[in-house]
């Protein structure tokens, strides 16, 4: 008995229950129709774990932190894929990723998240391995340079020198710019902690 029902094609690949088993417990390579291999790291979850992000494996993907995201309304970035991937081994993929460093830090997606989920920190978590390995955005290195070698992540200009001694403050503030031996000491700080190699420093 034939049908005359038009064939139905899926817009996506259903994935086999065992191949979810796979991505999550194996060392494998799991290859999308159409895209290059994705290489899968087992132990990329507990990775995280272990540098912070202690609660990435609560998230049951809901997506309230990625329609809460301030950011993801302005970018593509989305909360929510950033985590999935994380638990889903592909380690290259997120610690490459610019979507990693979109997120502003904000809490929203914390304070709302069902799971209590502490979003802030699996990206904190992230981003420290990341730049471990030689991934950081040219912005945020340059940020990183200024507060080498000024002890601020904003330069004290002259605008903002008057700005300051006109609400009867003095114009350099009481930190590391009015102070050369803490200047000489937060300098010692940073190069002993490696802080200056880690941004490509010299």
């Amino acid at each position: 008995m034939s049908s005359n029902a038009p064939e139905i094609v899926l817009p996506f690949r259903v994935i086999h229950p065992l191949e979810r088993v796979a991505r999550l417990y194996t060392t494998a390579s799991v290859k999308r129709q159409g895209e290059p291999m994705v290489e899968v790291n087992p132990n990329f979850a507990k990775e995280v774990i272990d540098m912070g992000g202690t609660t990435v494996n609560l998230c049951y993907q809901c997506g309230t932190c990625t329609a809460s995201c301030p950011s993801g309304r302005q970018t593509s970035f989305r909360t929510r894929s950033l985590i999935k991937m994380t638990q889903l081994g592909m380690r290259e993929e997120v610690l490459s990723s610019s979507d990693l460093w979109m997120c502003t830090t904000c809490y929203t997606c914390q304070e709302r998240c069902p799971r209590g989920v502490e979003i802030v920190d699996v990206i904190t978590a992230l981003r420290n391995i990341a730049v471990a390995e030689g991934h950081m955005q040219e912005t945020h290195k340059k940020v990183a340079t200024a507060f080498m070698t000024q002890g601020h992540t904003v330069k004290l200009n002259d605008e903002f020198k008057a700005l300051r001694e006109s609400m009867g403050l003095p114009g350099v503030p009481p930190t590391v710019l009015s102070d050369d031996k803490a200047m000489s000491d937060f300098k010692k700080i940073v190069e002993k902690t490696g802080f200056t190699k880690l941004v490509g420093g010299d």
